[in-house]
């Protein structure tokens, strides 16, 4: 997992982004994947940044397991609604069916036409099992 510092090229607003690499950066922001959090603008560059070298004060670097945990966490209250994500936050969105967080599947397509049309999704960092196939 790699951070970037990331520049919104419309009005300057600087955010971060995290990807599995640089190419999957270049291949989101390719897809129109990568907008600015304050004007949904696609225009965005990485931004100069300095290298983060985390400190080891217990010998521990962080570890994709304690990233598992956070989003893990994350969606401890959140509704499995699978490939149906698509249509189920825009029913929410419209108000046409109960507000509540929802996670799932969707396509690179539909994920641009609901960011498009104003709805707010976000990409999980790790991806996610439908409950019947956790461990």
């Amino acid at each position: 997992m790699i951070v970037f510092d990331l520049k919104c090229q419309d009005r300057g607003d600087v955010f971060e982004g995290w990807f599995d690499s640089n190419a999957d950066f270049e291949a989101q922001k390719a897809r129109g994947l990568v907008q600015c959090p304050v004007c949904q603008s696609t225009r965005v560059a990485k931004a100069p940044m300095a290298p983060h070298v985390p400190a080891r004060t217990s010998g521990e670097a962080p570890s994709l397991a304690k990233l598992a945990a956070l989003q893990a966490k994350m969606l401890e209250n959140s509704e499995w609604v699978g490939d149906r994500f698509a249509d189920e936050a825009r029913a929410i969105h419209e108000g046409e069916a109960d507000p509540r967080p929802v996670h799932g599947n969707v396509t690179a397509a539909e994920a641009k036409t609901l960011i498009d049309d104003g709805i707010p999704v976000a990409p999980l960092p790790l991806p996610v099992l439908p409950p019947n196939q956790v461990n």
